[in-house]
């Protein structure tokens, strides 16, 4: 059930420990599906936190024009898939860390608590349907 805003509850109210390990679970194990994900294109940047270079494919030393293309076009496609996927990655790992200090569930821009359904659908949503639309 949403509530209305003006009825939220305050957050510990709102939250039980048992959705948050629920939710801290299935947080975990996007992270893992999205590192691999990644991993299987891209390499993790040491400088830059969060962020992986797409590596370059290499189908070998002897190859036409027509292969060459292919291994920009490659390139080329593999690109925006990094960046979404860095995107969920920070967006996961954001709400792992709030699950760490306590603040999971409150919306980032009214403060009141994000309905526990919409967590559950979403774990790594920032606020609530009313300050998200």
């Amino acid at each position: 059930m949403l509530l209305p805003y003006r009825f939220c509850l305050p957050y510990n109210d709102y939250m039980n420990k048992d959705l948050i390990k629920k939710i801290e679970k299935k947080l975990k194990e996007k992270k893992a599906r999205l590192e691999t994900e990644l991993a299987s294109f891209a390499q993790k940047d040491t400088k830059v936190k969060g962020d992986y270079d797409t590596l370059f494919p290499n189908f070998g030393t002897n190859q036409s024009s027509d292969e060459e293309a292919t291994e920009v076009a490659t390139y080329g496609n593999s690109l925006p898939v990094e960046y979404a996927l860095e995107i969920s990655l920070a967006e996961v790992n954001r709400a792992l860390e709030k699950i760490a200090k306590e603040e999971y569930g409150k919306c980032e821009k009214c403060g009141q608590a994000i309905d526990p359904k919409r967590l559950e659908a979403m774990p790594e949503a920032k606020n609530c349907v009313k300050c998200h639309n």
